[in-house]
């Protein structure tokens, strides 16, 4: 029989070497390949199956066992291969990946073992890098060794800032606060990253890179875990510190670790860069030399424990772990957790007391060998370990509602990221547990109990580590705005929703865009809006047109003077030469040309002058009449500066034939104003109001509703306003203008020569109470009369109150001014009513008809 053949695959990453052992593997009858990373293992796994089938390939790390009946093929971590110490291997082949960790201090010694003692029956095979040569030749002399080169170039690409880094970069950083801080960056820089630490369970791990995979991300954030063989598309490796904490101390990293993280950029024959990044300084030149041309310094010592354990005492077997290393080129590395376990349970009386014999002493050993995957830097691993050692001597297994317990108790999927991953780390432990079915009478049962939880957890961490560090449309709309040869997809709907590549952006409203909310102020503002500027390019030109094209109804006026088209202000009136000229100012957008704001300023200004032309027509009107008498020109033009209504009395400026004059080309000369009758009605009153408060610069206020004859003087009302609105000021209440001349004029007609009974429906069409009656006729003019009753009228009823006129001088509340305008009416003192009636006031306007 021909003996095993032995061989190393020696050589860079992006070589081939894992792929090559896989296909020789599966080439055999059956076959053993150890990872260094349970991810690994899992990645792998999956690819023999695609290759096997489920029933023949098994997985098998210290946390999970999937080995169906016919499974010939095993992917395992190297921790967990199903080996015997010596030459006596089960499988036609066994290897093992990245072989040159036997140096590792921590692990190593596990790596050498494989190295020394693990064998297939027909074929033995060793990947890793060309430094662990000379002493893999000295110390598995029979190997074969073959060197593959690297399929693409690997080359320095010096420094770069976040911003600049290209597409398809991982940056890498060395503890999970630089990690945050980095995925931070990248989320508002360039719109999310996906994550990746040693700490992640397989099934978030894998998430995570579906999104870089997928091209949902264009950036990878990770921890040196990147670096054992885990493939996936990076073009650049960006370095964020060369320093790193191994468990023990900081410190810088080693040439050939940089060239092991830096080796993942390029993919089969496709060439990769790597750099810094961030706060990092350039790598050094050597550093840089060695990298690219995959020269390194061979290892010098490999890490030993020694494998022949003495199981007779607690003492023999921390002699023999303590045992020197049988040849040179092999060297004792850091105590493992196990080792360190179990010299602190050594030290108690109680496990010693246990562990009387060689089958509780290799228990012990086992229980001391559950990993301390929390890490919690306090004795709770340690309690841990000899709390299932107490109940394995005493009960033969584990409680069953203990274990459980624990597992539920890990399987809760609140808290944020760093509770979620602390929650892995604990499940990860338990899983562990469970998996060992000669520690529980229903392992099956908490095996699927712990994968659940885990599952659970897992899918919660990644949706946690995508909500913060993935703006899945930020990224989408960054790589598809630097795609300059394809057109946006986007779309604005019926509501003015804004939709780029089917991602919402904002809302536009008339013309301005307001970005989505959760854009913020900072990088994603600034993307949204480029976005935006894209979609919008065809858009506004079609709304400029829609407007210019829109019916006059389409337009209506805020009280802040705003120009609404379609539920939405697109412009703003300004104060203009005169009251019945306002200027048009479109809103500010930057989604409009000079030419296209012009074209919205000509039709909304165009709408304006026709809708003041419509409501005051009667103004036009009456200037065209008075434009042949020299008498009425005056105030008509009065009336065109004040919208058709002067406040004040104009009893002393027109005579009795002005005033009919006046009243022929339908202007009335009344006691309380100058005022053309049609502007009285709401829609020019209406437009009268927006025009005043649009010169007084301040909101329109709000005009009682049509119908009402009198109301109490509302609140907020300027100075003016209610005069000019065509309201008398009467004591407590506004008069309307036109029925406070009516019944004004009325009265003066009764008493132009005496007192004479007041009709009794005054108070009603004055819409006042009969209480404040006194008080509102005596603001108009007049006074109420009681006659004393005849002493034999006592018990009759009551004689009508008599009312009088008193004299007031009207003429100055309508002072013209020499120049041509008006100057603001003045009120004169009133003088006292006279003791007797008189037969009516000098100069009164005669009552106007209705």
């Amino acid at each position: 029989m021909f003996p095993a053949r032995v061989k190393a695959v020696l050589g860079p990453t992006n070589t081939g070497k894992t792929h090559l052992a896989i296909t020789r593997m599966l080439a055999h009858a059956s076959g053993i390949i150890g990872f260094p990373l349970r991810l690994l293992a899992r990645e792998n796994y999956d690819r023999m199956v695609a290759v096997k089938g489920e029933r023949h390939v098994a997985l098998i790390t210290g946390e999970e066992k999937i080995v169906p009946p016919e499974a010939k093929w095993f992917a395992c971590t190297v921790e967990a291969m199903p080996l015997g110490s010596g030459s006596q291997g089960r499988t036609e082949f066994v290897a093992v990946d990245e072989i040159q960790l036997c140096a590792d201090p921590d692990r190593g010694h596990i790596f050498t073992d494989r190295l020394l003692n693990a064998r297939g029956l027909v074929e033995t095979m060793f990947l890793g890098a060309e430094t662990i040569r000379p002493l893999l030749q000295r110390l598995v002399p029979q190997a074969e060794i073959e060197t593959r080169p690297r399929l693409s170039q690997l080359s320095y690409a010096g420094p770069a800032k976040l911003t600049r880094l290209p597409p398809r970069s991982a940056v890498v950083a060395f503890s999970a606060g630089e990690v945050y801080a980095i995925a931070e960056a990248i989320r508002r820089r360039r719109g999310g990253c996906a994550v990746v630490m040693g700490r992640l369970s397989p099934r978030t791990r894998n998430a995570q890179v579906a999104l870089y995979q997928n091209r949902e991300v264009d950036f990878l954030v990770a921890t040196d875990a990147i670096g054992m063989g885990l493939n996936m598309d990076v073009d650049h490796v960006a370095f964020a510190s060369l320093t790193k904490f191994d468990g023990h101390r900081s410190r810088p990293l080693e040439a050939q670790e940089a060239a092991q993280i830096a080796g993942r950029a390029g993919r089969g024959m496709r060439d990769g860069t790597f750099g810094v990044t961030a706060d990092c300084p350039p790598l050094p030149e050597e550093m840089v030399a060695k990298i690219e041309g995959h020269q390194f310094e061979p290892l010098m010592t490999l890490a030993w424990r020694n494998a022949k354990l003495d199981m007779t005492s607690i003492d023999g077997l921390l002699d023999s772990l303590a045992a020197s290393p049988p040849v040179p080129g092999l060297a004792k590395g850091n105590d493992a957790t196990d080792h360190i376990t179990l010299a602190a349970l050594a030290r108690e009386q109680e496990v010693r007391n246990l562990a009387n014999s060689r089958a509780r002493v290799r228990l012990l050993w086992e229980t001391c060998q559950i990993p301390d995957f929390r890490k919690l830097a306090d004795d709770s691993h340690t309690r841990l370990c000899a709390r299932v050692f107490g109940h394995l001597v005493k009960e033969g297994h584990l409680p069953a509602d203990w274990v459980g317990g624990q597992i539920a108790q890990c399987a809760s999927i609140e808290g944020d990221i760093d509770t979620l991953m602390t929650r892995l780390s604990a499940i990860r432990v338990w899983s562990y547990i469970a998996a060992r079915a000669d520690w529980l009478r229903d392992a099956t049962r908490f095996q699927n109990e712990a994968r659940a939880a885990e599952d659970a957890v897992s899918d919660a961490l990644h949706e946690r580590l995508t909500a913060r560090f993935v703006d899945r449309r930020a990224a989408h709309l960054i790589r598809r705005l630097d795609d300059t040869a394809e057109e946006l997809l986007s779309a604005v709907t019926r509501k003015g929703e804004v939709v780029v590549e089917g991602h919402p952006v904002g809302h536009v409203t008339g013309f301005v865009f307001e970005p989505d909310a959760t854009a913020g102020n900072g990088e994603e503002r600034k993307l949204v809006l480029r976005a935006a500027r894209r979609a919008l390019q065809s858009e506004m030109p079609k709304r400029v047109t829609e407007l210019e094209t829109a019916s006059d109804d389409a337009f209506t006026l805020t009280p802040a003077h705003r120009i609404v088209w379609n539920g939405a202000e697109v412009a703003r009136l300004r104060p203009g030469p005169t009251p019945d000229k306002p200027l048009v100012e479109p809103l500010p957008s930057e989604f409009l040309d000079g030419a296209q704001r012009e074209r919205v300023r000509a039709r909304l200004a165009a709408w304006i002058e026709g809708m003041i032309k419509r409501d005051f027509a009667a103004i036009d009107a009456a200037e065209a009449k008075a434009a042949e008498d020299g008498a009425l020109r005056g105030p008509a033009f009065r009336l065109r500066e004040h919208l058709g209504l002067v406040p004040g009395g104009t009893e002393a400026e027109v005579n009795p034939e002005l005033r009919q004059k006046l009243k022929a080309i339908g202007i009335r000369a009344g006691r309380f104003a100058l005022y053309l009758p049609e502007v009285l009605k709401p829609r020019p009153m209406a437009l009268r109001a927006q025009l005043w408060a649009l010169k007084a610069e301040c909101d329109t206020p709000e005009l009682p509703g049509g119908g009402l004859v009198s109301v109490p003087p509302p609140e907020g009302w300027p100075e003016g306003f209610a005069g000019s609105m065509g309201w008398v000021q009467a004591g407590p209440v506004l008069l309307r203008l036109d029925v406070a001349e009516r019944v004004a004029g009325e009265l003066g007609h009764l008493t132009r020569r005496a007192p004479a009974m007041l009709p009794p429906d005054v108070a009603s069409r004055l819409g006042v109470k009969a209480d404040t009656l006194p008080t509102v006729l005596n603001v108009l003019g007049f006074r109420l009369l009681t006659p004393e009753a005849p002493a034999e009228d006592v018990f009759g009823p009551p004689a009508p109150p008599m009312v009088s006129a008193r004299r007031e001088d009207h003429r100055s509340r309508f002072r013209p001014d020499r120049r041509g305008g008006d100057r603001r009416p003045e009120r004169a003192p009133a003088r006292p009513p006279r003791e007797a009636a008189v037969a009516g006031a000098e100069g009164a306007a005669p009552a106007e008809e209705g």
